[in-house]
């Protein structure tokens, strides 16, 4: 069953390139509600932590590096069926083969450096979401 909340991240390059308002206008126009947000610099452990799933993958080591080049905006997003309609909001993870209009075709510069996260099922957006904000920063 679909809920109605789902996890995204707009990632150190889209953040450096100024892209954070404009992201976020693009969220709210597409009908989301922000249930929590903030803007942190990941430490090697957070970003090791949030993308353990991938230890083994041999991206790992540059994608924890990526992640800790800068600052990211994190953030709980509401809206029926907001996993799938925040996935397609956001658009492929390569950038050359996102939709014209989605957030990666317009903000991402490569399939590395791609912008945004998006959660990709029920489970990880509450998990994801918790690995950010506890309880009392949700509402």
């Amino acid at each position: 069953m679909a809920t109605n909340r789902t996890f995204t991240m707009i990632k150190p390059d889209a953040v450096g390139n100024g892209y954070t308002g404009k992201i976020i206008d693009d969220i709210l126009a597409a009908g989301f509600t922000i249930k929590a947000m903030k803007y942190i610099h990941l430490t090697k452990a957070q970003a090791e932590g949030f993308y353990a799933v991938h230890s083994e993958r041999s991206f790992f080591g540059e994608l924890v590096d990526f992640m800790c080049s800068g600052p990211i905006v994190a953030a709980i997003l509401e809206k029926e069926n907001a996993v799938e309609d925040f996935r397609k909001l956001i658009g492929a993870t390569n950038p050359a083969n996102a939709e014209e209009g989605t957030i990666r075709k317009k903000y991402a510069k490569s399939i590395e450096a791609n912008a945004v996260h998006g959660s990709d099922s029920d489970e990880n957006a509450e998990i994801e979401g918790n690995y950010y904000f506890s309880a009392i920063e949700r509402f």
